[in-house]
């Protein structure tokens, strides 16, 4: 064998996979891009009465990066907004792309007294709309104020259950869990969360969000331009 044309073909071939190589950066380093999860709430999401960092999403999101995670917290709350302004706004927030939407709405409907069908008719467009936009769908649970009689309290709690069985998507049955009848974690208002509230709620959704992120099939990630 010709040893000079032997090792010709052996450095093209070793060019040849280096060009491979560098071409397929490109993608390769899209892969890596966080992971977008979106927060479509109110003012529990939002912040009322804190600052920025220090609302549920900021903390959850300073969480998910302690563990390693690569992973960001878009916070799309809105102060006083009803499952209809936040079916208002999904087109707006979806211009950000995220991968994963975590639903938190429904709390102002209660306190206004909203027919739960309507809320639950709400839900359950905003759920079809981001199914239809390929983004993976988290729903975040309230429970009604207990003043507003067995039969309201009955039909509004069960209904993110009735979505999520619906749509298949993942539940955290209540968002406000372990600030309820505990003034030390909420504001002098009696309903918003202060830092220290804030923080427990990040805490508690910790393990939910953790394990819907391990959960490979759960993470659809839209095609991005």
């Amino acid at each position: 064998m010709n040893l000079v044309f032997a090792y010709g073909r052996f450095a093209a071939a070793v060019n040849s996979l280096l060009v491979v190589l560098v071409l397929g950066a490109g993608p390769v380093h899209a892969q890596n891009a966080p992971v977008k999860i979106a927060v479509l709430g109110d003012s529990l999401a939002a912040g009322y009465g804190v600052k920025p960092e220090q609302s549920f999403p900021a903390r959850l999101e300073a969480a998910l990066k302690a563990q390693g995670r690569n992973a960001a917290v878009l916070n799309h709350g809105v102060s006083g907004d009803t499952t209809a302004g936040g079916l208002d706004r999904v087109d707006w927030m979806l211009a950000d792309k995220p991968d994963i939407v975590l639903v938190e709405l429904g709390g102002n409907d209660a306190l206004r007294g909203t027919d739960p069908a309507v809320t639950e008719k709400n839900l359950s467009a905003i759920v079809e709309k981001l199914k239809a936009a390929g983004v993976t769908v988290w729903l975040a649970g309230m429970l009604a104020p207990r003043n507003l009689g067995a039969e309201y309290v009955t039909a509004f709690d069960g209904l993110y259950k009735r979505i999520a069985e619906k749509y298949r998507v993942p539940l955290y049955p209540f968002i406000f869990d372990g600030l309820e009848q505990n003034a030390t974690f909420v504001q002098a208002d009696g309903i918003h969360p202060n830092p220290h509230g804030a923080q427990i709620i990040a805490d508690r959704l910790l393990p939910f969000v953790t394990q819907n992120l391990d959960n490979a099939a759960a993470v659809h990630r839209p095609a991005r331009p």
